[in-house]
C-alpha cells in the first residue's frame, strides 16, 4: 500500500515513541520528583516497552538530559528592543524553565556522574543558555547601542541564577531576576 505523501504522518515511530516517552518523563518527574522515576515507570505511562528505553537511553539520567536538549528554547520571550527588558525578559524565563517542576533535574541530569558525560552536558547547556542570550546582545549592538559582552552576562547574570537554583536560595525570584539585572546594566562595563 503506497501512501500518499500527503498523508503519511511526519516523523515516524521513532518521533512518535520519543515525543511519548518525552512527555511520559516529564509528567512523572513533576509528580514525583527526579529521583523517584524509573525508566520502567516511563515505559508504562508512555505506553512502550522498557526494553525500548534500556536500549535507547539506558539510564533515567540519559533521558533527562535528552529532554533538556529537545526543549530547547519553546516559548522563549521576543525580543522586544530594549537591552535591558531584553535580558530580563530572557533572564526571567531563563528562571521560570529552572524553577518549574522538574526543571532543575533535567539540568542536573545534564550534570552527569561520568566526567565525559558530564563535560559533554555541561558544554550543551553552556551552549544553549549562550544561544538565548547573544541575539539580544547581538541586536543591541546592531541598534548601536554598546552591549556588555556574552562572557559577561554569563559571569554576572546566568551563573548567579544557576547557583540560586541548584541551591534552593530563598529570594530566588522575578524581583530578584530584575534586580540582579538592573545593577549589571547600570554598573557593567561595556565591550571595547
Amino acid at each position: 500500500m503506497n501512501a500518499d505523501a500527503s498523508t503519511k504522518r511526519p516523523g515516524g515511530r521513532s518521533t512518535r515513541v520519543r515525543d511519548a516517552v518525552h512527555s511520559a518523563a516529564i509528567a512523572l518527574v513533576s509528580e514525583r520528583g527526579a529521583d523517584q522515576v524509573t525508566l520502567p515507570a516511563v515505559a508504562q505511562r508512555a505506553g512502550v516497552n522498557s526494553s525500548t528505553l534500556y536500549r535507547r537511553w539506558g539510564t533515567v539520567a540519559a533521558l533527562l538530559a535528552d529532554i533538556a536538549r529537545h526543549r530547547g528554547d519553546a516559548g522563549a520571550p521576543p525580543l522586544v528592543g530594549n537591552l535591558r527588558a531584553d535580558l530580563e525578559n530572557q533572564a526571567v524565563w531563563t528562571l521560570a524553565e529552572l524553577s518549574r517542576p522538574g526543571g532543575i533535574a533535567f539540568f542536573r541530569a545534564e550534570v552527569a556522574p561520568d566526567i565525559d558525560e558530564r563535560h559533554d552536558g555541561l558544554r550543551e547547556c553552556l551552549r544553549r543558555v549562550s544561544e538565548r542570550f547573544r541575539p539580544v546582545l547581538d541586536t543591541a549592538r546592531e541598534r548601536g547601542d554598546a552591549p556588555p559582552s556574552l562572557q559577561q552576562v554569563l559571569d554576572r547574570i546566568i551563573a548567579p541564577l544557576y547557583f540560586r537554583v541548584v541551591f534552593s536560595i530563598p529570594g530566588t525570584d522575578e524581583a530578584y531576576v530584575r534586580e540582579l539585572v538592573a545593577g549589571f546594566i547600570d554598573g557593567a562595563p561595556r565591550e571595547p
